[in-house]
Formats: structure tokens, sequence, C-alpha cells
């Protein structure tokens, strides 16, 4: 097989720079933030500089930058025109970490070969060649030609390039004229213990150069096949990364889920796989083009991690903080604490990252297990509180529109407990009385929910060390919606996007009245954000962490939560909800409307934050009449029926449903609409009977009856989609008015109205389906009956 082979468009790069450098002056203008370095190449005969181009990690998440390349360095040649020097992989993600690494993404939008590297545990290393043949050696951002300890790690690789070169004979300027007349980059990761330890071992022979990639220095990600990346190490003197080559993507899958069970390959601990195919975003209509994702192992490697960072604690004469694998870690750190007595040296070894594997290892074979055995020896080492019947505080941590509140209404729905609301709690003073209102509610149910972000460190600490203070026997379980970097894009799109639904619906943030000011306020929240650690103060005064999803469904987080609370507090919470109840009382939550208003005041001073209370104060509630009557029927239900059946199609069919699917145009919660207020004239006496049964029922949204409701189809087009309905009612009491009773799935943009699924579905009475009209229709085989809630829906 011949090397690909693309020259560099000086017009394609300069445009690329010229981007990168409007984001490096104007992030808001970007839309992106990026940081330039320039590095002189001592060793250069010209005297060449090439500048650095980073960007952070969640920025790889949008759409539309002018490089995707994690590690970018530019220069200019003699001639004063731009060019690539150094050309890393464009980022690539974690298996189910962003949309397009989900499994059913990869299964539909790539095709093989199949190339499967192992994930080797070190620091990576860029190697090109620059005009005058100078080998220019980079780590992911860094020359290594300052002093600071970060950027070492290039001249270590330099170093490792010249005693295997010199192995096969070759100099520096050979590879450097090498790399240049083929256009690429070598990448390589660079793993040696008497340099650095990381997680895995890599002494003698196994330490040195893996190479495991050859990029083509241009914007677009373009690299050599596997086979071809192995010639050239064997040619130069790299060590070969192991491969594995697989045609059919289920196998692939399979394979990684195996492995995955013991974290071990062919005998040796791993970190994972970084798996190289081709995708395209629409295979029916868009090329397929170079793409890397990665499936890495939790297990053993958490486990070591802990035990380094235990080890590190000890040392330091701190007290170890661990919450998994207790049992085995306590062995361990009894183990270690007798090899640092008995030698006072590797403690100071230890600290400057040498003798960690050993001693690790050591530990294992006193023990005369693998560490993959080690790290199942507890399964998944739960923390389980039978002993706890009351007096729990669930304390979340989170920023604006994480649906903290949405899970604390819906836990009083389910099992009546407390729930105190920070921004309740007005004027001076406030921390303390929110913890006196905690634990007054304490003495009337098991547990509360303490309603407040807790997003900084120094929150909590004043949260955990007052409750501890006053009731040394509360637990408290920290509800951690996680703000990992790599996700922090998608949770401020999602958690912007539900604050603007809601509206002015809420307590502090009435985002219909002043959008811009509170998305400005959910920024702050964001950057001010400190990430739960478990393992150190004040975080180690949890009692239990249970990790949520910001960015998912409060439905599930509110069965995530509920099902580790059932697990871990049996006492507490002692049977499992149906997902019915879980239903009914996400329902309760989405509904609430507050009557309390906490007014955010502008930065100008008291007078104005006294102002605005008072305004707030002054305003009586208004009496909201109804708006329609509803059928709520459970989200969870409909949501796997759509997924199955959209599964069951073509692409053309299912293309619209997996456009709503992946920019959360799918509605939140689905209903039939009975009757709306705007067909009372043609419908005075219905309209009277569903008022007098409101009213009757206690009004707000209490629940009226049930109601059988029967799915036959979905119909759809390019604007909305809707699922077609019966209403099964023996009794004749829930009449629809609507043409078709339906129940809307979502739309294309806030544009289309989901009222539109009227028009629509007359449409296709008239019609049908057919290519002109772009009506299409997935019939339902087994026509599903799931059971409705009817209830009176008010007016915003």
């Amino acid at each position: 097989m011949a090397a690909p082979y693309t020259p560099q468009d000086v017009s394609a790069v300069s445009q690329m720079i010229s981007a990168l450098d409007v984001a490096r002056k104007d992030k808001r203008r970007a839309g992106f933030s990026c940081k330039k370095t320039t590095f002189a190449v001592k060793q250069s005969r010209d005297r060449i500089e090439v500048e650095s181009w980073k960007m952070m990690d969640y920025d790889y998440k949008r759409k539309g930058l002018p490089t995707y390349a994690r590690g970018l360095f530019t220069t200019k040649t003699s001639n004063n025109a731009p060019e690539i020097a150094v050309r890393g992989y464009d980022k690539f993600f974690n298996v189910n970490e962003v949309k397009e690494t989900k499994w059913d993404v990869i299964l539909k939008n790539t095709r093989g070969p199949y190339e499967l590297t192992l994930k080797e545990n070190g620091c990576i290393i860029f190697v090109a060649g620059l005009e005058d043949d100078t080998l220019l050696v980079c780590s992911k951002h860094s020359t290594g030609d300052r002093s600071d300890v970060e950027l070492s790690h290039a001249r270590a690789g330099e170093v490792r390039i010249e005693k295997q070169l010199a192995a096969v004979g070759k100099t520096k300027e050979d590879l450097a004229r090498e790399l240049r007349s083929r256009n690429i980059t070598a990448v390589a990761e660079l793993c040696d213990d008497s340099f650095e330890e990381h997680i895995l071992a890599y002494e003698d022979d196994k330490a040195g150069l893996y190479l495991h990639g050859i990029n083509l220095n241009l914007p677009e990600f373009a690299t050599y096949p596997s086979n071809l990346v192995q010639d050239f190490a064997s040619q130069w003197g790299f060590i070969k990364t192991d491969l594995l080559v697989m045609e059919d993507v289920n196998e692939v899958k399979a394979f990684l889920e195996d492995v995955a069970k013991t974290g071990a390959y062919d005998g040796r601990d791993v970190e994972g796989f970084v798996i190289r195919c081709k995708m395209s975003h629409n295979p029916t209509e868009l090329p397929f083009q170079d793409w890397f994702f990665k499936y890495k192992f939790e297990e053993p490697y958490l486990m070591y991690r802990q035990w380094r960072e235990c080890t590190k604690a000890m040392i330091s004469g701190k007290q170890p903080k661990f919450k998994k694998h207790v049992k085995i870690t306590e062995e361990y750190l009894l183990f270690a604490r007798r090899q640092l007595a008995a030698n006072p040296k590797l403690s100071k070894d230890y600290n400057q990252n040498h003798g960690i594997i050993k001693l690790r290892d050591d530990f294992l074979a006193y023990k005369n297990i693998k560490g993959s055995e080690a790290a199942t020896l507890e399964g998944f080492d739960r923390i389980i509180m039978s002993e706890v019947t009351k007096d729990v505080v669930l304390a979340p941590i989170a920023t604006l529109g994480c649906g903290k509140t949405t899970l604390a209404l819906a836990l009083t729905h389910l099992f009546g407990w407390g729930h105190i609301q920070n921004d309740n709690i007005s004027g001076k003073g406030r921390p303390p009385r929110f913890v006196k209102a905690l634990m007054d509610q304490l003495k009337e149910h098991p547990v509360v929910y303490a309603d407040r972000n807790n997003a900084q460190k120094h929150e909590r600490k004043q949260l955990i060390g007052d409750i501890k203070t006053q009731s040394p026997e509360t637990r408290i379980v920290c509800l951690n919606f996680r703000h990992d970097e790599e996700s922090l894009d998608d949770i401020r799109r999602v958690t912007q996007d539900r604050v603007i639904e809601r509206g002015d619906n809420h307590q502090t943030i009435q985002a219909a009245s002043n959008q811009d000011k509170f998305l400005e306020v959910m920024e702050g929240f964001i950057k001010r954000f400190e990430e739960c650690n478990p393992s150190s103060a004040p975080d180690a005064g949890f009692d239990l962490v249970i990790d949520l999803d910001p960015t998912a469904d409060s439905r599930q987080n509110l069965e995530t939560l509920v099902k580790e609370l059932n697990l871990s507090l049996p006492n507490v919470v002692k049977e499992m909800p149906s997902p019915e109840k879980l239903d009914e009382a996400m329902d309760f939550a989405l509904n609430y409307k507050p009557d309390f208003r906490h007014t955010i005041p502008d930065r100008g001073g008291r007078k104005d934050a006294k102002a605005g209370q008072q305004q707030q104060q002054q305003k009586a509630p208004k009496k909201r009449p109804l708006e329609y009557m509803s059928v709520d029927v459970p989200t969870d239900s409909i949501n796997k029926l759509l997924e199955k059946s959209f599964k069951g199609v073509g692409p053309a069919t299912s293309k619209f449903f997996w456009q709503l699917k992946n920019t959360r145009r799918v509605q939140r919660k689905f209903h039939v609409t009975l009757m709306h207020r705007a067909t009372k004239d043609q419908f005075p006496e219905l309209w009277q009977r569903y008022k007098e049964l409101h009213e009757a029922a206690g009004g707000g949204d209490a629940k009226l009856g049930d109601c059988d409701v029967m799915l036959e189809r979905v119909v759809l087009d390019e604007r909305i989609m809707a699922i077609v309905v019966r209403i099964v009612d023996g009794e004749g009491k829930w009449e629809c008015v609507n043409r078709v009773a339906h129940i809307t799935v979502g739309t294309r943009d806030d544009a289309v109205k989901p009222k539109e699924s009227n028009e629509l579905l007359a449409k296709w009475l008239e019609e049908g389906t057919s290519e002109e009209n772009k009506i299409q229709e997935v019939v339902f085989e087994e026509k599903p009956m799931i059971k409705g809630a009817v209830r009176g829906v008010l007016s915003r």
C-alpha cells in the first residue's frame, strides 16, 4: 500500500491560522478560545521559530472549528509562507463521552477496517522535520526548549530518539528529511519509568517511544493506516504498538466489553484501546473520513490511582481518604507503611514519582494476586448504611439549570421528605439560617433535601461543618452533578436551554424577564464551580457521594438517585418505586410553580436590592385560568418505543427522529391534549364539564383520573413529528376534540409550534404519505396500550 501524500495548501493553512488568531484575540467573536505560545528552536540552523496553538478540551466539541488538531505547531518557510510544522490527532473521545461515541451512533456511522491499538500509558511526543533539516521533537504543546518541568518531556523524547536512531545507524537529520518529504508528523508515546512513572510499568526493553500514529500536516485530519505506521516504526527504531484488526464493528464492541471485565489483555494490564476507523456524519450523503475513538478501562487503574494518592497522603502525614476497594486498600496501606518505615529513601523517591509501581507490585506479589483480581475482590465496594433509618440530608453540588430543585420536588412527592430551598431564605445570615431550617425539618422528616448549589468548596465546608457540629449522627449524602471539563460545553447548552424554557418559573432566575443578565449569572456559577473530590476536605465529610449527569433528563437522574439510595440506604428507601410512580413524581415536579421570588440585584448597591425585594413582595399572585385538559403519559415508555421503532427502519425515515434526539428537540414529557381553551366556543358544554371536574379535584395540577391510551403510529415530515393515538375510555368520560388524537414528539426548531401537529395530521388524513408531500409514517406492530393521567394545565 502506497503511503498517502497530500502537500500543504498555503491558502488553507493561512486561513486556519487567521481563524485561530481571531480566537486568541477575541473569544466571543470566534466562539472558542485559543492560546498561542512562540518557541525558538535552539538547534535550528536557520533560527526557525514555531508557534504552538492550544484550545480548551471542551471547545473540541464545538462545530465549525478551523481545525480539531490537539497538538498543533505552525511556522513560516524561508519564503515567508505559513505551514504546519507539527500536527497531532484530532481530539478523540471515550465511548459514551459524546454523542458521536455512543454505541448506536458508532454502529450506524462507521465502517472498517477497525484497527485497535493498545492505549499505552505515558506522555505523547510529536516528531517532525523543519525546512533546514532540523528534527523537531515536541510534547503536546511545547518544544522542550524552556526550563520549566512540564516542558522536559520533549527533551526526554529527543534523548530516546537519539538512542534509537543510533541503534539503526541513522541520524536525526535523516529522520527530519524523511518526515518532511512525506509532509507528516510521527506521533509516539514516551513510556519510561526511569524518566517518569505513570500507572503501568515500562522498564528495560519495554521502555521507549511507542509509535502509534503518523498524521499528514494538514488542517483536516488524515492519518496513515496502522500497517504503514508499524513499517515506519521498524525502519526508524520505534517500538511497535500492539495491533488488532477487525472488520465487524459488533465484534469490536464484544471484544472491548469482554476485556473490560478484567482490564487485562494478553496477560498484561492495559489502560484501554484506541480504535481507528472511517466515519461519516451522514453515510448516505457525506464521505467517510479518518476517525478515532477510545475505550478506557476503569479498573484496575482507578484502584491503582487511589493507592498512589493514599500513599502520598500517608507520606505527608495526612489521613488517607478512600471509599472504594476499602478492604484491599486498607491491606495495601498497612503493607506500604511497613515498607516506608523500613526504607526512608522510598518516601522521597515516591514523592518524585519513582518506586510507585514497584511498591504496588510488591504488595500484589505478597498477596499472590493480580491487579485485575484485586480490583474485583469486593465487586463495586458500595457503601451500605443499613443501620440508618432517619437523619439524612441530601446535598447537591450543582450549577443553575442542572435540575436539582426538580429532583427535590419529585422526591418530596414520592416519599414525603423535607425540602428546604435556599432561594426561599432572604436577608442576612443565610447560611446558618439555612442549616437551622434543615435541622428543624429533620425533626419531622427522615430525609431533608438541602436545595442549594454548593458549587464551591467553602459552601460545602460550611454546610458539612454546621450540620455535623449540631448533629454528628446526621448522614450527609452528596448528589454530585458532575462537571467534567470535557462536558462543560454540553452542560452550558443544556442548562441554559432549561432556564430559558422555564422562563420566570423560578424563585431566583426569571430568565424571561432578563435573559442576558441571568445567562451571565449562570456562566459565573460554572466558572466558579469546584469539582467534588471525596478523597480530600471538605468533600471527604460526605458520608456518600452519588454521581448524576447534569445533561441527562431529570427523569433519568431521578431513577438513578432513587436506585442508589435504595441500595446504599435500604432502610430509608425500602423499595424501588415503579416506573409509573417515578413518572408521576416527575410530572408533579415539572408542573410546580413557585410563589416566592428571590431577586438577584444589580451590583449597584443595597438600595437596588431592597427596592427589588419590595417590588416582588408587593405583587399579588394572579389566579391563572385553565389552559387545556391533558392526558399525561409516561415519558420513559414513549422514548423506549420511539427508539426501538426508528432503529428498525431505514435511514431516510429515521433521519428526522435522530436529528430531534441529537439536538434535544424531543419533548421532555409527553401528553395528549383533550381540549384547549381556544376551542371552548366550539364545545362550550364539554369545556364547562372539564372546568367543573378540574375545580372539584382541587384545581392546580391535581390528577382527575386515569385514561388508557393506545399508540398506533408515528407521522412526521421535515418540521414536526407526532404519535397518532386512540383514547380508550369505556365510560366515555374523557373526550378529545382534536380531529386526530395525538402526542407531539418534537419540532425541528422553536419556529415550529407543537400545535402544528394538527395541521400535519389533517394533511396526512387527506393525502396520506408520499415523496411529494414529504409525509412519512412508522406503524407500531403491537399497538401498545399505556395508562395516562388526566390533569388540567393552567396558563403560564
